[in-house]
């Protein structure tokens, strides 16, 4: 049973299945940080949530968050079981690549692939694509990140975060999984502005308002084009 057909469960539905659950298996961004904190209200999970629930509110919606700041999808394998499968996930969305790009490409995928074949024997999944790293060193940069904020931003301006971001969605389509490419969005931005602006602390955290793209293509995919701008009078989606 997917998203769609449970949001449209009724009181005897709900008993039989339960309530969605979420599980969110990513880095920082996922985790809530944003420049030295953590908003776990504007981070788009909890975007995403009200968004759902504003197509239907009778039904409970679990945002599990079972991200980690500074990790990868290598280190994270050994974690799945118990914090990803062990809550019997409706959808698991997987956002990992900021930390990722300074390994080898080839850690990266194959670690990807082995977090997508465990999902897809139980669940749905979603590859969700991150943002952009910076392109220059602000001035206003945290300076014990200065070195670090070179570093980044060479990874971006030579193109090995492109490279990481194309090999990790082709994986993704030759597997069946959906990808949420918000990383193409932020390069459609990096045309008309500096994305160093959008990015939190300068690096590779994305403004709280920022968290809205990723909520919103998310909500996009979930719902399905065909049912977006159904609303009903009283504001919620006919299906």
């Amino acid at each position: 049973m997917n998203i769609i057909e449970k949001l449209q469960l009724d009181y005897y539905g709900l008993i039989a299945n339960g309530p969605i659950n979420i599980v969110i298996f990513g880095d920082s961004v996922s985790h809530g940080a944003v420049n030295g904190y953590y908003n776990y209200e504007t981070v788009y999970w909890n975007r995403l949530q009200k968004k759902l629930h504003q197509v239907r509110d009778y039904m409970p919606i679990n945002m599990i968050n079972a991200s980690v700041a500074g990790i990868t999808a290598a280190d994270s394998l050994a974690r799945m079981e118990k914090q990803v499968m062990d809550h019997h996930p409706d959808l698991v969305i997987v956002c990992f690549g900021l930390n990722d790009v300074n390994g080898p490409l080839e850690e990266y995928t194959a670690s990807l692939a082995q977090i997508f074949e465990r999902c897809l024997t139980e669940t749905e999944v979603i590859f969700m694509t991150p943002n952009m790293l910076n392109t220059c060193v602000a001035d206003d940069t945290p300076r014990e990140y200065w070195d670090y904020a070179h570093r980044t931003a060479e990874m971006q301006n030579s193109g090995r975060m492109d490279t990481y971001m194309a090999a990790a969605s082709a994986l993704a389509k030759e597997m069946g999984v959906p990808v949420c490419d918000c990383y193409a969005e932020w390069k459609k931005l990096a045309e008309k502005q500096d994305i160093t602006m959008l990015l939190a602390n300068r690096i590779n955290h994305p403004t709280e308002e920022m968290h809205e793209l990723f909520a919103e293509k998310l909500f996009e995919m979930i719902i399905g084009e065909e049912n977006l701008g159904q609303a009903s009078e009283d504001g919620m989606l006919k299906f």
